[in-house]
């Protein structure tokens, strides 16, 4: 495991321990608002600033976690490739309205 990827899973980590005390927070808040009677009306900024945080540690914490892209072009993909492997002749494959035609009388 690389040093990226570890630092990205101790901030995924962090990230979702903020997050439940986030929504701890909601919790405790909601239940005092009931026992006291008075209508849970908004929830308080800082329980806000506190889960856009967790947000905002989370998203880069999860791209460093990642493996790195491959490249899926078929420039990248006949690059892997021997050209004993490939076919040397050009695959053809009829796809208008008489292809349809041909492929129901020959049948």
């Amino acid at each position: 495991m690389s040093l990226t990827s570890l630092l990205g899973a101790s901030l995924v980590a962090i990230a979702l321990s903020i997050l439940f005390h986030a929504a701890y927070s909601t919790y405790e808040h909601l239940s005092i608002l009931k026992s006291l009677g008075k209508p849970a009306t908004t929830i308080p900024t800082s329980i806000w600033y506190e889960a856009f945080l967790s947000f905002l540690v989370f998203v880069p914490a999860v791209a460093m976690t990642t493996s790195p892209l491959e490249d899926i072009t078929w420039r990248g993909e006949m690059h892997k490739r021997m050209s004993e492997e490939t076919d040397s002749r050009m695959a053809f494959l009829p796809l208008g309205p008489a292809a349809r035609v041909a492929s129901s009388s020959s049948s």
